[in-house]
């Protein structure tokens, strides 16, 4: 089996790890590199809190567990100076202010019914956890399987050993299809044709251009987000913090500017502060208004961020579907053709359950999870295209 993957983002590596170690033979192809898009301009959060009950939460639980032992691997077989993923089980703390306390108990209820852990804290359990956070808190929920990882070495790992079992990377753009009867041969590319059995599109926020160039109709939007760096301090900031508004914008369809409050701290000593979302294309050109009301409310949560110095912000498009649900499978009208993105800001978290339902279109291995919800043929998704 020849399998070409588009795009060398993490789920373009994940797949690519999880179908050559399948038995096929996969060229990875991207048109800047490794991770030079959504990959290396994010956060690297690996979520469950943020879930509602459902498809995603299922598809979340069981791709933390995943990112757990497949870390311990990449970070315990690193030659040629392969870098570290950096994974730290860290929890994450979900906080309500005055007003908010009981819409983030209901929501974490919820969440347990499914089997998600989301433990309720007290005041002086919260003051030890986060003993810089704002005493304007008034409620908070732990989730202890909350991680994070650093995106761009994590995604360079990846790849790096799917390389090491057989892969090959090709930097090129594609540009087209090469066809047979009914369905896909491969497609022809900047730096000439590649022959393939099945394509996997893992374009990212471009997935929807790419599937237009091969034949086929799919609805994913960018949606750009902004990220603010501090200089590295003493660690001031111990779990992953965020306002439970966050919850709403994720899920929000919205195409103007929402902000919502994620403060994290980085192994080097920075501040992560996130995160904003808005749909304006492929615009490039963020201007101050998400930086400032992104700050605006990261010192409300952390008031010592008011003296801190920031050393940089950055920003990159997710891949946004219109219901809110990844895009995970065959394509419905043009054979040999396999869909992986739409995963907007969650794609690091869920990357390795996504391959392995990539795997299981592709080369039909095993897999315990429902790949139904997230087929591309969905009504949902054609509903809103």
């Amino acid at each position: 089996m020849r399998v070409a993957v588009i795009g060398s983002g993490i789920v373009g590596a994940a797949c690519a790890l999880a179908l050559v170690e399948g038995g096929a033979e996969v060229v990875v192809i991207d048109r800047v590199g490794v991770a030079g898009e959504t990959s290396s301009r994010c956060e690297g959060n690996l979520l469950v809190s943020d879930k509602a009950p459902g498809a995603e939460a299922d598809l979340a639980v069981a791709s933390n567990a995943m990112w757990r032992s497949l870390a311990e691997r990449l970070d315990a077989d690193r030659p040629n100076g392969q870098p570290a993923t950096e994974f730290e089980a860290k929890g994450g703390i979900v906080v309500a202010f005055g007003g908010g306390e009981a819409a983030l108990e209901r929501f974490a209820e919820a969440q347990r019914a499914t089997g998600i852990r989301a433990e309720a804290m007290d005041v002086a359990a919260l003051a030890a956890a986060e003993p810089f956070l704002s005493p304007e808190v008034v409620h908070a929920v732990h989730y202890p399987d909350d991680a994070q990882i650093q995106p761009s070495t994590a995604t360079q790992a990846l790849l790096d050993t799917a390389i090491r079992a057989g892969a090959r990377l090709v930097i090129g753009e594609v540009t087209g299809p090469l066809g047979r009867p009914g369905g896909l041969s491969g497609v022809t590319t900047t730096a000439g044709p590649i022959e393939a059995d099945v394509v996997v599109n893992c374009a990212g926020p471009w997935a929807g251009e790419v599937a237009a160039r091969l034949g086929a109709r799919l609805d994913i939007r960018p949606r750009r987000g902004v990220i603010l760096v501090t200089t590295p301090m003493p660690q001031r900031v111990f779990h992953k913090v965020y306002d439970s508004d966050y919850v709403g914008a994720v899920g929000s369809g919205d195409a103007a500017l929402q902000t919502s409050t994620v403060v994290e701290s980085t192994p080097g000593g920075t501040v992560l502060i996130g995160s904003s979302r808005e749909r304006v294309g492929f615009d490039d050109r963020p201007g101050v208004a998400p930086a400032a009301a992104i700050a605006a409310k990261a010192v409300r949560l952390f008031p010592f961020l008011e003296e801190t110095v920031l050393l940089r912000s950055y920003f990159g498009f997710r891949p946004y579907a219109p219901d809110h649900l990844p895009v995970i499978g065959a394509d419905p009208d043009v054979a040999g053709l396999v869909h992986a993105t739409g995963h907007e800001g969650a794609g690091i978290g869920l990357a390795p359950a996504t391959a392995e339902l990539v795997a299981h279109a592709v080369l039909g291995t095993t897999t315990a999870l429902d790949p139904a919800p997230f087929l591309p043929g969905r009504a949902s998704l054609q509903e809103t295209a």
